[in-house]
């Protein structure tokens, strides 16, 4: 049969026309040929005559096969993920279309009832109407309640009792024993109360279904980042072609305004790349000649050329869903303690609902009043909102962090950020930019100035790739000075380089060489030694000293401010000297540090917090602090930018951010109180209705009708659906 399938949300569809979701003209799907399996050994039959060649062609058709398996099974993959997508779509429009029938037919089993009746003041009659009563009430039963009882089957088989069950038994017995009334048995038949109970139900899982589909759409808005096409670069042509027809290494032209289709390198040109959909980064970033860009995100206005650096399963994107699919998939501590919390109320509902007909049986009017009980305290206890409390919120949280650059790997992990009392932080990369930059020029000759220091320096180094190197040629780029040439270059092994520069003997040279040549002459010069120290010389005179260090990020003060405001303790490790750790640690206002401390060290100072009692967050790169993170109460890995991979760490901060550290706890704190909130609107109704259900006041005239019950109980599904579509993440920014 022809399938076709929609272009921007990949959902597929048995007919032509737009899909429903996106307003988008449906494609035809086209078919791959699978090779034949005849085929295939045809290639691997051996011939004496040319046995070497027909091997090498044997196992190139091999290889053929493989991948076209592959390509099969990743279209298998994606065709059953649709078709998930596709069964719940056609969820809603079933609950919807039996609704609406089942509406329309319980309007002649309302005007045939004697309750209902008496109830209006009205009286209308047709001749053998208990029997219409019972055809009319028997379609609902069957056709309305299919659902329901089909629930109840695959339920028994799988020997989990759930919601399905708790209805059909409620139902059931509701319509058996109307029907044994119809034909013969002593007693009075409530069809009307059958068919408003079906029916409530039926709409409740409409709307719940519809609020669930929205909870869950976050994941495909990811997946429709990618664009569908590409323009790839062959020689002097530009070609446009599909994303997946895209291999490593390929040229491909991003015009203004248009989406990235894989990640890479930038090879010609400069643009503003709006990533906020990626990483949450709310300002567009400026990225340049050999910058990285990200596949999903949105060029600004320049046009740009890129090297493809990873593709498919290798993309950023597709490594962010596969994490959020996972982080989704898996359960925490509160989700396991739900689902116990939902059997154990399924046991509840069928004892209490047994409880109740035996009780009214005895002591009650009659046994219909008795049933009526029985099936609105079933109903009304159906853990239906308690199984989807925690799972709505897991979805709703895990895409929306995904879009905002926290990744989740653990989920209790992510739950327990709440708890957290100390955050300690590595500082370089996650504290500090992680980048060499100048801090402090002293000049030492009155004949030169700061701008013509850093001249000499940064035309001695500008082919240098060492991070010091780097650190002076920035500085040289913020002065604008323009580098010099440089004769009789010469590198001083381990200590430094020198060369002439407008025939002047310029060297640069570290602390350690200065002291084994001019020992005498360091004393004199003030210098701030939290930082490495380069001697510019001239003629072996000292002329100039470079102090550089790695500059504290701006968002580090913001971030530590606000976390303090939280009540949150910071602290620092570092492998640096002590006078370095301690100028960064009061320039922050930190609560202590640890110097010099190796990375298999961190893990003890870890363990020390934790000994006192602190419930620790570790903030490293995930490489060095492997360890720490691993031992950290939770292990949050910072400044790894589109690499996913921190395999020690429980979340992943996609910027090089201290801010996002704020931003996940508030975030795992709101997801908890979410979880609770939810939790409380799922179970914390049946305190009160659950008596008021058994009839408790039915001495004074008060009680709840099997509708109101299902009522109540769809209810309190749709508020823990919708509440869930209210987290939100609270992006702290710092304050300059």
């Amino acid at each position: 049969m022809t399938r076709y399938k929609c272009p921007k949300c990949k959902m597929e569809y048995d007919a032509p026309g737009k899909c429903d979701m996106c307003n988008v003209t449906l494609e035809k799907i086209e078919k791959k040929e699978t090779p034949m399996r005849n085929m295939h050994h045809e290639k691997h039959e051996p011939q004496e005559h040319n046995h070497k060649s027909q091997k090498h062609e044997g196992h190139q058709e091999h290889e053929k096969h493989l991948h076209s398996d592959h390509e099969d099974h990743e279209e298998h993959k994606e065709h059953m993920h649709h078709d998930h997508a596709d069964h719940h779509k056609q969820m809603v429009i079933d609950f919807k279309k039996r609704f609406i029938i089942s509406a329309l037919v319980t309007i002649p089993i309302l005007l045939l009832s004697p309750l209902i009746q008496q109830l209006f003041n009205f009286r209308f009659g047709i001749p053998g109407e208990k029997y219409v009563l019972f055809a009319l009430s028997s379609f609902i039963f069957f056709y309305g309640g299919r659902p329901f009882l089909k629930g109840f089957f695959d339920e028994s088989r799988k020997k989990q009792p759930g919601m399905m069950t708790l209805i059909a038994l409620a139902t059931s017995v509701a319509y058996f024993y109307s029907s044994a009334v119809v034909f013969g048995l002593k007693g009075k038949f409530f069809f009307w109360e059958l068919a408003t109970l079906i029916d409530v139900m039926l709409l409740g899982h409409w709307f719940e279904m519809k609020s669930v589909i929205g909870a869950s759409k976050a994941l495909e808005k990811l997946a429709q980042l990618m664009p569908d096409t590409a323009h790839l670069i062959k020689g002097s042509e530009v070609k446009e072609v599909k994303i997946s027809a895209l291999k490593k290494g390929d040229k491909i032209l991003i015009k203004a305004g248009e989406k990235i289709p894989a990640d890479g390198l930038i090879i010609k040109g400069s643009s503003y790349i709006n990533e906020s959909m990626l990483t949450g980064e709310s300002k567009p970033v400026h990225k340049k000649l050999e910058d990285k860009v990200i596949g999903g995100s949105v060029n600004g206005d320049a046009v740009l050329e890129v090297k493809v650096e990873g593709t498919g399963e290798e993309s950023y994107l597709t490594k962010v869903i596969n994490l959020v699919k996972e982080a989704q998939s898996s359960k925490s501590k509160t989700q396991r303690f739900a689902d116990k919390a939902a059997n154990w109320l399924t046991m509840i509902a069928i004892t209490a609902g047994a409880a109740t007909l035996i009780y009214w049986f005895i002591y009650g009017p009659d046994l219909a009043f008795a049933i009526e009980r029985m099936a609105t305290v079933m109903v009304i206890t159906c853990p239906h909102a308690l199984g989807l409390a925690i799972p709505l919120v897991t979805a709703v949280s895990t895409s929306l962090s995904a879009k905002n650059g926290l990744l989740i790997r653990n989920r209790t992990a992510f739950e327990n950020s709440r708890k957290i009392t100390t955050v300690v932080f590595d500082k370089t990369g996650t504290l500090t930019e992680g980048n060499f930059g100048v801090s402090l020029v002293t000049v030492t000759d009155n004949n030169y100035d700061e701008e013509k220091i850093i001249q000499l320096a940064a035309s001695l180094e500008k082919n240098s790739e060492h991070p010091i190197a780097k650190g002076i040629i920035n500085r040289a780029e913020e002065l604008k000075v323009k580098t010099m040439p440089v004769s009789d270059f010469e590198v001083i092994k381990g200590q430094g380089v020198k060369g002439k520069i407008e025939e002047k003997n310029i060297a640069l040279v570290s602390q350690a060489y200065v002291r084994e040549n001019n020992f005498e002459i360091i004393k004199e010069i003030k210098v701030d030694e939290t930082g490495t120290l380069v001697y510019v010389l001239f003629d072996n005179r000292i002329i100039g000293v470079i102090t550089l260090a790695d500059n504290i990020r701006d968002e580090s003060h913001e971030a530590i401010r606000q976390l303090k405001k939280l009540g949150i303790k910071c602290w620092m490790l570092t492998g640096d000297n002590k006078k370095i750790a301690e100028q960064v640690s009061n320039k922050l206002y930190l609560d202590g540090y640890f110097a010099e401390v190796l990375p298999h060290e961190k893990l003890e100072k870890i363990k020390d917090l934790q000994n006192k009692g602190e419930f620790i967050a570790m903030t490293g790169d995930g490489i060095n602090d492997a360890p720490a993170l691993a031992q950290a109460d939770v292990g949050i890995a910072i400044g790894s930018g589109t690499d996913v991979a921190a395999e020690t760490a429980d979340i992943i901060l996609v910027n090089s951010n201290p801010l996002d550290v704020t931003s996940l706890i508030l975030f795992g704190r709101a997801t908890y109180n979410k979880m609770i909130q939810n939790l409380f609107w799922a179970t914390g109704y049946n305190v009160i209705a659950i008596p008021l259900a058994a009839g408790v006041l039915f001495s004074y005239g008060i009680l709840i009708s099997p509708a109101i019950g299902a009522a109540l109980m769809s209810l309190s599904t749709i508020v823990v659906a919708i509440n869930a579509q209210f987290l939100s993440i609270r992006k702290e920014t710092s304050i300059t």
